[in-house]
């Protein structure tokens, strides 16, 4: 198996999930995360939606709607969003952000996460996690 591919054809890539809360979506990952909106659209064949982005980065979140709203339930407590803070005031300034629009900080699942992190579940009960760090390959 080949691990270190540098041809694969991909130039980027969207993590695309349904909502029937988006405004509350959109007001967690834009006005309490601080995540940049980089398009909306209504009313496409049903649909509405809004993407997300980190500044020059080539990958972005979506959240869409249908206009039947079907339930959109979180399937586990493990499935995470993380995004790596190096600075640790940084992470307590998004983390007093969202407690300020009511979304305070749950239990991480795995306990992996446990001191590094803080985990914080958007209105539909998905996890995003705040780890003070970076990635680091070993």
């Amino acid at each position: 198996m080949n691990t270190n591919n540098t041809d694969f054809p991909a130039v980027q890539f969207r993590i695309a999930r349904p909502t029937d809360k988006l405004a509350k979506v959109v007001e967690f990952y834009e006005d309490g995360l601080g995540l940049r909106k980089l398009y909306s659209f209504t009313e496409h064949e049903g649909y509405d939606g809004v993407m997300f982005g980190l500044p020059n980065a080539q990958y972005h979140l979506e959240f869409t709607t249908h206009k039947t709203e079907s339930p959109c339930l979180a399937p586990t407590k493990d499935n995470l969003l993380v995004l790596y803070i190096p600075n640790l005031e940084k992470i307590a300034q998004i983390k007093n952000r969202l407690s300020s629009l009511g979304y305070t900080e749950v239990e991480p699942e795995n306990p992996y996460w446990k001191g590094k992190s803080v985990t914080i579940e958007d209105p539909d009960g998905w996890r995003v996690v705040l780890f003070n760090g970076k990635f680091e390959m070993e």
